[in-house]
């Protein structure tokens, strides 16, 4: 199983992207879909999560600003982020945590936030 992450880029403050997470297939016991971050110099933080019952936990930090959402028929993860910070300049990782396969880890898309 593979998780492909795509959508990150370059955005003035203030602006908008939406990261997507696809799986190659089929994903059967999935306990909790989520989106982490890491900082050149920091560690690896929970952004976003949300487990399979619909209840999402968000970071303070992006709290009101980023939305999580899933597309199970499309085997998609989102993450809509607005009013975007330099602050939220980082690696941004999907991320699928299930019962039989454990944790699933995409490749990292990459979000700059600067004038």
């Amino acid at each position: 199983v593979q998780l492909q992450a795509s959508g990150g880029g370059l955005v003035q403050p203030g602006g908008s992207l939406r990261l997507s997470c696809a799986a190659s297939t089929n994903i059967f016991g999935i306990v909790a879909v989520g989106w982490y971050r890491q900082a050149p110099g920091k560690s690896r933080e929970l952004v976003a999560r949300m487990a399979d019952d619909g209840i999402t936990i968000y970071a303070d930090s992006v709290k009101g600003r980023f939305t999580i959402s899933r597309d199970n028929a499309k085997k998609m993860t989102f993450l809509q982020m607005n009013d975007l910070k330099p602050e939220d300049t980082a690696v941004y990782y999907c991320q699928i945590s299930t019962s039989l396969l454990g944790q699933l880890w995409g490749q990292g898309t990459q979000v700059t936030v600067s004038s």
